[in-house]
């Protein structure tokens, strides 16, 4: 289960869905739709996680709520 901030944007260069999970450096996946690249990233996210794991890398606490407060107040 992904626990972490999703955020997912239209791009036209690319012609479909970005999703990317600000928490983790580098997680970011690509659909047509958006429930694609939902879907995608959530995969991303479990492998990003697996292969820091596998590194010994430090994986960051989900901050959810605490993410979502700080992105509304830097508007």
């Amino acid at each position: 289960m992904c626990k972490y901030a999703i955020e997912i944007f239209y791009s036209e260069e690319d012609g479909g869905y970005i999703a990317t999970v600000p928490e983790l450096p580098g997680c970011s996946a690509f659909g047509k739709t958006e429930e694609e690249a939902l879907k995608e990233i959530k995969v991303a996210t479990e492998l990003w996680i697996e292969v820091a794991e596998k590194e010994g890398r430090e994986i960051p606490q989900p901050k959810g709520k605490e993410l979502l407060h700080a992105m509304v107040k830097g508007k």
